[in-house]
């Protein structure tokens, strides 16, 4: 028999390289991002701490701080896309999947409703350019060029990419639906749509929601479509340009912008606060009464 204090320690050090991979590829350098976002590096002096002032700069400056909410309204609007668009398909897909009118034919769709979010980001702009070229593809009107039609086009491409992320998430929490439930409900008389709705989608809402909140961490960490399509131009006029995109730029320097460490850590430092309070308000104040409800 295994003594506790030996359990756990085996489970410590079964946890110990993915715990220092994530240390050293994660936390050490948002950290530090963070104690950089203090300083003024650039200084003649050498490294200098400032205190506020490069989020003083960040949010007063004319140019910067335009850029700025720019980016993060862009952002917001990445983010509502794949909520109204991506999660709702993903949700109907899984509960089509787990529905049995499928057949034997189940795992051949799902398999095919997965595979894009398997393929490269270059890859899927690069199909994707081809498709929508107004010269030789299947749209005459250039979307990627139009600054109303850029950032939803791109927005749909990755909906397009993903969506077998939280179909695949709520395809496991359906299947895990007691099936004596359901026969229940069968018994009395309730059909497929009435039993979804009114007896899986309320027991499977903690999972749902859960799929809501790594989609707005996913989206507000966007970065790669966008510059796998327009590099580091957020063009056309800035309109796709995201958070992600405007560390990018801000802080390797790109498309006619000086890199500027002290102020692309403030950036990063900025886009952590905003998913951090995003998620801690969401999980202390929604995801705990979705738990309560569980049967």
């Amino acid at each position: 028999m295994t003594r506790p204090a030996t359990a756990r320690w085996s489970l410590f050090l079964f946890v110990l390289p993915a715990l220092a991979i994530y240390l050293a590829f994660a936390v050490l350098p948002l950290a530090a991002s963070i104690v950089m976002s203090f300083f003024d590096t650039d200084s003649p002096g050498g490294r200098v701490f400032v205190g506020l002032a490069n989020y003083y700069y960040l949010f007063t400056h004319p140019v910067t701080s335009a850029r700025f909410w720019n980016a993060l309204l862009n952002n917001c609007e990445f983010f509502l896309i794949h909520l109204i668009v991506e999660v709702p398909i993903g949700l109907l897909m899984a509960g089509l999947l787990t529905s049995g009118l499928l057949g034997r034919s189940e795992g051949i769709y799902r398999t095919l409703l997965f595979v894009p979010a398997t393929l490269s980001v270059v890859i899927v702009g690069f199909i994707w350019r081809l498709i929508i070229n107004p010269l030789w593809g299947l749209v005459g009107f250039p979307l990627l060029g139009n600054e109303m039609t850029a950032l939803p086009t791109i927005s749909l491409m990755s909906v397009w990419q993903y969506v077998g992320i939280p179909m695949l998430f709520l395809y496991s929490a359906l299947l895990a639906v007691p099936e004596d439930i359901i026969e229940a409900a069968r018994l009395d008389g309730a059909g497929n749509w009435r039993i979804f709705w009114k007896i899986k989608f309320p027991l499977i809402a903690p999972q749902f929601g859960l799929i809501v909140i790594l989609t707005y961490i996913w989206t507000f960490n966007g970065f790669d479509l966008i510059f796998a399509l327009n590099g580091s131009a957020p063009g056309p006029n800035y309109s796709t340009d995201i958070l992600g995109t405007l560390f990018y730029r801000t802080f390797f320097g790109s498309s006619g912008q000086v890199a500027d460490l002290d102020l692309g850590a403030t950036v990063a430092t900025v886009i952590f606060v905003i998913i951090l309070l995003v998620t801690g308000a969401y999980f202390w104040l929604i995801q705990r009464r979705l738990q309560a409800h569980q049967i």
